[in-house]
């Protein structure tokens, strides 16, 4: 099991997360028997996860394809020091795309349905 990471919210509530690997001569410190203190607040570890969602929508949003809704999902490691970190997966990053289109009104040159 990966080192216990403890974040503060703007707010000053804990949260409390399983951290990821630092990488090799890395090393999370912690006082006492506790989770590691992180270097940032929880929002600020987010930031950088925030602005690649910002990119991506923008990516997709943009140009020919025009989908009704974009949805993201990201694998996310939190790190004492790095903060938000997005997970490697089976390649190099983890990121899944789903882009959807809602049914719209026929096209005036679409043939009528015959209907009984």
């Amino acid at each position: 099991m990966d080192a216990l990471v403890e974040f503060k919210t703007e707010d000053g509530a804990l949260v409390v997360v399983e951290g990821a690997d630092e990488g090799p001569g890395a090393r999370m410190v912690s006082r006492g028997d506790g989770p590691a203190q992180a270097a940032r607040t929880f929002e600020s570890a987010l930031d950088g996860v925030r602005a690649a969602a910002e990119s991506a929508l923008r990516v997709f949003r943009d140009g020919a394809l025009r989908p009704d809704a974009v949805e993201l999902e990201f694998g996310v490691k939190l790190s004492a020091e790095a903060g938000a970190v997005i997970a490697k997966g089976a390649a190099e990053g983890h990121l899944v795309v789903k882009l959807s289109w809602s049914p719209g009104p026929a096209r005036p040159d679409a043939a009528p349905t015959a209907r009984s």
